[in-house]
């Protein structure tokens, strides 16, 4: 559904009628359109429905809406910096991926006495992309985090402007390799939305066992991560080692370690024999097994545990407002993953798991991880239980000229639009979970002290490339 206003006042009502009604923040692009800026803000249902309403920026500017969903704060402020698109109400306006600012432009200022700033980044000792952390506070008390990124934005999504759909698909899922499936599949998903083709069974199967051969070395990560930031050697090495043998079993699968190269826009591009299959269920069967002796080694560490709680809190209301996603918003208890409303996908009868302990901290999210791995890889028992052969999806409906592909990445919601003109691209906007809870880190991080700083970020344990896209 998709619903143009002529004015941006009938716009920002038609959002507010939907929140009233229950509709959900789920993205926000601009785009040019007859020589003029058009924005676009997509909205989601609790039942997987989704609708959009568009207005002309007329003659440059719509009116805000982040006071009725703060989560679009980012969105509003890359559509400025990217599309000249004022929205009215939105003060300040800080730039996001325009650098070429001042201190004062980007930084939130904070006054008092003994107050001062501690500047991180945007080089880290790390193998990971740049981004700067600008902490604000008294003594070790961090008062307020400014974060900036964007350092390496590449253009990918106007790189795919006027390309074919099927090879605009190499360059959007490109944004980040730790998240090359869920990127794939969500842009997969929104041609394949936009030209009416459905999804055969077979398809289905094939890009669920991707996302969650993805999402299994991804928790594992994650978990070796949380361990990493107490200094924990052992725990960050044996999970460090899992996440190898889940690679190169996806390595021996696809023929890459980040499965790059295994989806194609109307089609399943995985071609798995009987020994292919085999050889995943055992790799698989022995990283459960693992895994579960190593998080037991955990549990028991009592030093290791005692540094979990009650630090970098995002409670349910903080984590509704600001739109955190995946184990984020799940470990402050808000129950959403998109598997459980995945019609292109083969999560039947799939639940979502959840914590008796859902405080939003870091160990309900070290925790949520942990739980949410063992269904992971009963899903892949359930699905990995014969030969996947390419498959092609034939036309069925007359398609439109907007699709919109979601799945739950292992960050939480990924969000791919596509407008086509014909079967190029003439927009792409992808919006994935780390871009969607970059602004709770900042919120955790508030009224800890300094030196948690880097527990609590490894607790979300994002991704820069994917706002570097």
């Amino acid at each position: 559904m998709n619903t143009h206003h002529d004015s941006g006042s009938t716009y920002r009502q038609g959002i507010a009628d939907a929140l009233a009604d229950g509709w959900r923040f789920a993205s926000l692009h601009a785009t040019t359109e007859d020589g003029g800026r058009v924005v676009r803000t997509l909205l989601s249902s609790t039942g997987g429905d989704l609708r959009i309403e568009s207005a002309n920026a007329a003659p440059d500017s719509v009116p805000t809406i982040v006071d009725l969903c703060p989560a679009a704060g980012w969105d509003e402020r890359e559509a400025h910096d990217l599309y000249g698109v004022d929205f009215d109400g939105h003060e300040p306006l800080r730039p996001l991926v325009d650098h070429d600012v001042t201190l004062e432009q980007f930084a939130t200022p904070v006054r008092g006495h003994d107050a001062y700033q501690v500047a991180v980044g945007p080089i880290h000792a790390g193998v990971i992309e740049s981004g700067h952390f600008r902490f604000h506070v008294v003594g070790e008390l961090i008062l307020h985090v400014d974060t900036r990124l964007f350092y390496k934005h590449r253009g990918l999504e106007r790189a795919a402007d006027g390309l074919a759909l099927e090879d605009a698909l190499g360059v959007v899922a490109r944004s980040c390799s730790g998240c090359w499936a869920s990127n794939a599949v969500a842009y997969a998903h929104a041609c394949e939305e936009a030209l009416g083709l459905p999804a055969p069974p077979e398809l289905a199967r094939a890009r669920t066992i991707l996302l969650e051969l993805e999402r299994v070395w991804n928790t594992l990560n994650d978990i070796s991560a949380i361990c990493a930031g107490v200094g924990l050697a052992a725990g960050t090495s044996r999970f460090a080692a899992l996440v190898d043998d889940a690679r190169r079993l996806n390595q021996r699968l696809t023929g890459h370690r980040f499965l790059a190269g295994s989806v194609a826009v109307g089609g399943n591009a995985l071609d798995l024999d009987g020994s292919a299959i085999r050889d995943a269920r055992k790799t698989l069967a022995r990283i459960r097994s693992e895994s579960s002796r190593a998080w037991k080694a955990l549990l028991f560490n009592g030093s290791f545990m005692d540094r979990m709680p009650d630090i970098g809190i995002v409670d349910a209301a903080t984590a509704s407002t600001l739109g955190a996603v995946g184990t984020a918003a799940r470990a402050a208890g808000l129950a959403e993953d998109l598997r459980t409303t995945s019609p292109r996908l083969a999560y039947d009868g799939f639940a979502v798991a959840v914590l008796r302990r859902q405080t939003g901290d870091v160990q309900a999210r070290l925790e949520q991880r942990a739980l949410e791995l063992l269904p992971c890889l009963d899903i892949l028992d359930r699905l990995l239980d014969g030969s996947i052969r390419p498959v092609t999806s034939v036309r069925a409906g007359q398609g439109a000229s907007i699709g919109v592909g979601r799945v739950e990445s292992p960050r939480g919601a990924t969000t791919c639009v596509v407008e086509r003109d014909g079967d190029r691209v003439s927009r792409v906007r992808l919006r994935t979970g780390s871009y969607a809870n970059w602004p709770a880190v900042a919120h955790a991080a508030a009224g800890n002290l300094l030196p948690d700083f880097p527990l609590i970020n490894k607790s979300f344990e994002l991704c820069y490339a994917c706002v570097d896209r």
